[in-house]
């Protein structure tokens, strides 16, 4: 079993092969500069590696890309192999990164929050307190009646 650092460090070595070989290196057109890779996890055994993969275009492209790495699998496995030097070549598995569309989503979201708070914000404007400008009591008011007498 290899330790953590060795697996991120041919993590992170795997990331920078592949995204090199898809910039350079692979020829379809498929895989066009609108792929970019975000993140790669290797297992503790060094056999697997998962690559995170981000393309920036509608549904067709990403459904294209995902078919072009795949059919780059075994190209850009060997070219792993070739750069890590190690026993075993990890097998890569491409993963679609969703983090644009979390990110994406949690941005619609803190968007309808601030038309809502705009919404409360113009409501507010002009509006007066319902009881008073101070709805508490004070130590003062429990001391006098209602008829202004001295409370016993």
């Amino acid at each position: 079993m290899a330790d953590n650092a060795r697996a991120k460090r041919l993590a992170d070595l795997i990331r920078e092969v592949v995204a090199q070989k898809l910039q350079r290196g692979i020829k379809d057109p498929r895989l066009g500069s609108h792929v970019t890779i975000t993140d790669t996890r290797v297992t503790g055994d060094l056999r697997e590696a998962t690559v995170f993969y981000t393309v920036y275009g509608d549904e067709e492209e990403r459904q294209a890309a995902a078919a072009g790495l795949e059919s780059a699998k075994g190209v850009l496995r060997s070219e792993v192999g070739r750069a890590a030097g190690v026993k075993f070549t990890p097998t890569l598995t491409f993963v679609a990164d969703a983090l644009p569309d979390t990110a994406r989503t949690i941005e619609d979201l803190l968007d309808k929050a601030r038309q809502s708070d705009e919404k409360v914000r113009e409501a507010a404007t002009g509006a007066s307190y319902a009881g008073g400008a101070d709805p508490y009591r004070k130590p003062a008011d429990d001391e006098t009646d209602t008829d202004g007498d001295v409370a016993e």
